[in-house]
């Protein structure tokens, strides 16, 4: 399918020629209007004329395209965006091509050559996109083109100062693709080898010839098109050739030792390995970069001195001759925790407990009668086990945290977890696994109360470009995630998290930087600090345990889950539930974008004596629980249907002789809608307080729904017009 830019205002600074005009040309032919930019001037920077742009003006407008001109220099930016604007109401994409040159060797290069080849390409690139910014952020659309040069890149012999600036302009366009992601600003840039005004004062007349300038605006259009995500790239083109190139480094040494003085002979003596490219490693971000330093003030502060600070999985298993794979079953150092009942009700907050709901209270005050560990608090001394360093000391690797990425968890217990005491943790590498783009490892963690084994994690972690070492893909030692049925979840809940969840979990031991430090955040790709996975796995085992096991921690078995995406502190967790005997399938989204951040997530729960949420009463039951039983049904035959007319959450509470006897929530704006029994964990539009007898009275119409609330014998808060709505939902056994 053709791209098209149709709808799209393009500005091209020194479009009067070369590349600018084959540029302006090409975006006009695919439906784009057009400022053309041009000073004129020759290309040392002299004299002044609009006959160039004005020409190429012309050529579009016979070919039926749309375009003005413009004769501003580029030091005069906002002027040139304000002719986007007049002409054409809106700056969708620019093209920072203007250029001129002042060639001299270095010694001969004056301030007014320094001085004016900087002001044109790189103050006027700063000048012109500066302008056009803050319109492209309103629009949330923007795309713009550095041009750098191979000068810039490599150097070349009498252009100090055009080289200097070319490559100042390649770091303004990496800052603005992390600034502007954000708002859909991609920022790239090009390195074009084509024949110009400029080139044929450095290459020989055939071959500024045979480089056409067509063959580089197709990288440009392509760069500039809404489908394109690329953002942050630099690229050399040419001859209908293109290349993308990145930093390349080598994985260094570290040549200090811990309380001696670092000496430049010690530098000399390692000198071979800090310039070995051999498996060299390619830092794409400000955060790669540092973690080679912080590595290695690591070990040399534990005594490791000597070790490659930026060694991977990957180079371990062929720079050393080792085996990853001949570390499965090893052993790793034992470790001990200890804690009471302040680090309990510490996590229980960090996982979003409050105060406001009374079934909490047994997980947040120790003077509770049944004062209670959360069950996913086994995840805490094991995460400590592993991440407190462990994981650095398996047996022939040399593994750099800044590769590691949480991937899956597991977490089993085979009691309720103690409220205090000391645990200790026996650490064991249980496979590894050649993913090609990197290697998985799966460490088991069994943690004892004595010698009484109390849970069993598994840590799924994923070595970023550690892969390739020739070993297996899959193993028997994994504990599977599953995916959840096809059909609408049986039970939805929404609830949000706070501005400073992120703040409050870590205190639990996860301090990594990334979730509390905005400028490191930045420099790992994040707009913000994010929310611990775990955090986020804690949060949606609540779920559940409220939902499908009356907050009874006893039931808990197991829960596994796969990390997918991030979620930020202050958003929604919506978690869908679908039972399957004593299985929970879960699936967890953020409820503000839709995307998955928890995904082939299930729970295990002990079976129980007690009726599940949707089944007919008991001897002694509530006559009312065969009403809800029915809207269950209703529910999962026509769910979505129902969603679509009611989009309302009705909460009940039903009471016999004057105390709660049952709670049910009726979700019909969530998913395809459910029934709980309980509580829902979000907002509920309407509740509706009624004895069990009155209930039933109004529901098989012996008694008009509105004397019974006049009567005092329903109450309702809220929304008291959605009422109306349940008739919906009732309408062949009430007048409600």
């Amino acid at each position: 399918m053709s791209l098209s830019f149709e709808g799209k205002v393009v500005l091209v600074t020194g479009a009067g020629g070369g590349l600018g005009r084959e540029y302006a040309l090409a975006f006009a032919a695919k439906g784009a209007s057009v400022v053309v930019n041009d000073l004129g001037v020759d290309t040392a920077g002299g004299g002044k004329s609009s006959a160039a742009a004005d020409k190429v003006v012309e050529e579009i407008r016979a070919k039926g395209g749309k375009a003005v001109a413009n004769y501003d220099s580029v030091e005069d930016g906002e002027k040139l965006i304000q002719s986007a604007l007049d002409a054409f109401g809106r700056i969708d994409i620019v093209v920072n091509n203007a250029g001129i040159l002042r060639d001299r060797s270095f010694p001969r290069t004056s301030d007014l050559d320094w001085d004016l080849i900087h002001r044109i390409h790189l103050r006027g690139s700063f000048l012109v996109t500066r302008a056009a910014w803050n319109h492209m952020k309103k629009q949330k659309f923007g795309r713009i083109i550095m041009t750098a040069s191979a000068a810039g890149i490599y150097g070349n012999f009498g252009q100090a100062n055009y080289s200097s600036a070319k490559l100042g302009i390649l770091g303004l366009a990496n800052t603005l693709a992390i600034e502007g992601i954000k708002h859909n600003i991609h920022c790239n840039t090009i390195a074009p080898v084509a024949g110009s005004r400029l080139t044929e004062t450095v290459m020989p007349p055939d071959l500024v010839a045979s480089l056409k300038p067509e063959h580089v605006a197709p990288l440009v259009l392509w760069l500039c098109h809404e489908q394109c995500q690329e953002n942050g790239g630099l690229f050399e083109v040419g001859a209908g050739w293109i290349g993308k190139l990145r930093w390349e480094r080598t994985r260094g040494q570290v040549v200090r030792q811990k309380n001696k003085p670092m000496t430049p002979e010690a530098v000399r003596d390692n000198w071979d390995k800090i310039c070995d490219f051999a498996n060299a490693t390619k830092p794409a971000n400000i955060a790669e970069s540092l973690e080679s330093i912080l590595s290695a003030l690591s070990q040399v502060e534990s005594g490791e001195a000597g070790a490659n600070p930026t060694a991977g999985l990957g180079s371990a298993a062929s720079g050393s001759g080792a085996n990853p794979a001949a570390a499965a079953g090893q052993t790793l150092s034992t470790t001990s925790f200890t804690y009471d009942h302040l680090q309990c009700i510490l996590y229980a907050l960090g996982v979003g407990m409050s105060t406001k709901d009374p079934d909490h209270l047994k997980f947040l005050y120790e003077g509770h009668p049944d004062f209670s560990c959360l069950p996913t608090f086994g995840v805490i001394p094991s995460f400590s086990a592993i991440m407190g360093g462990q994981i650095l000391q398996i047996p022939g690797m040399d593994i750099n945290l800044a590769q590691v990425l949480h991937g899956e968890q597991y977490l089993e217990l085979f009691r309720p977890l103690p409220t205090s005491g000391t645990l200790t943790s026996v650490s064991t590498v249980a496979d590894v696994l050649d993913k090609g783009s990197g290697a998985v490892i799966l460490c088991d963690v069994k943690t004892y109360n004595g010698e009484e084994l109390v849970c069993f994690n598994q840590f799924s972690v994923f070595v970023v470009g550690a892969g390739g070492f020739g070993g297996k893909r899959s193993s028997e030692q994994a504990k599977a995630p599953a995916p959840p049925p096809k059909r609408a979840p049986d039970a939805v809940v929404i609830e949000s998290t706070t501005r400073d969840q992120a703040a409050l979990y870590r205190l639990s031991g996860d301090w990594n930087p990334l979730h509390i430090d905005p400028s490191f955040a930045a420099m790992a790709g994040f707009k913000t600090p994010i929310l611990h996975g775990l955090c986020s796995f804690g949060f949606a085992a609540r779920h559940v345990l409220k939902q499908f096991a009356d907050n009874d921690p006893s039931r808990f078995k197991a829960i596994k889950v796969r990390f997918a995406k991030p979620v930020i502190p202050g958003q929604s967790l919506q978690t869908e539930m679908w039972k399957e005997g004593n299985r929970i399938h879960i699936q967890c989204k953020v409820k503000e974008t839709g995307d998955v951040v928890l995904t082939g997530a299930y729970v295990d729960l002990h079976g129980s004596t007690k009726a599940s949420p949707e089944s007919l009463p008991q001897e002694g039951g509530l006559s009312s629980d065969l009403v809800f039983a029915e809207i269950g049904r209703r529910i999962k035959d026509v769910g979505s249907e129902l969603v679509k007319k009611v989009n309302a959450v009705f909460g009940w509470e039903i009471t016999k002789n004057g105390k709660t006897a049952a709670q049910w929530t009726i979700d019909l704006k969530n998913g395809s809608g459910s029934l709980i029994k309980g509580p829902h964990g979000g907002k509920v539009d309407v509740t509706f307080a009624v004895s069990d007898e009155d209930f039933m009275e109004v529901v098989t119409g012996k008694l008009q729904p509105q004397k019974a609330f006049f009567a005092g014998k329903l109450k309702v808060k809220g929304n008291i017009m959605l009422s109306q709505k349940l008739e919906v939902i009732l309408k062949d056994y009430a007048k409600l």
